[in-house]
């Protein structure tokens, strides 16, 4: 099985957005980190205080898709759901 690469940007659409990605990103870094299978994993703020750039490395398609699942089910995945996401994904083999 091939790595998984996630890279792009999560893009809020007012401060009150911002603010609740600064309030659980961290504890949403760290529990990703610490999953089986995650190479790497980067959520960093950039110039636009509105936007986050994201890179995410999985060892195969298998533990990205336990990790989409465990995200989706999370605190992290509730609280950010209407923000949009901009995401390119390589190595996935659908």
């Amino acid at each position: 099985m091939s790595e998984i690469h996630l890279t792009g940007q999560l893009v809020c659409a007012t401060e009150e957005q911002a603010e609740i990605v600064r309030f659980h990103l961290a504890d949403h870094i760290k529990l990703t980190r610490a999953e089986a299978g995650c190479i790497s994993f980067v959520v960093a703020q950039t110039r636009d205080p509105l936007v986050w750039s994201v890179e995410e490395r999985f060892e195969d398609q298998h533990v990205f898709e336990i990790h989409q699942r465990r995200v989706a089910g999370s605190k992290w995945g509730r609280v950010t759901a209407s923000i949009e996401r901009r995401y390119s994904i390589q190595g996935l083999s659908r």
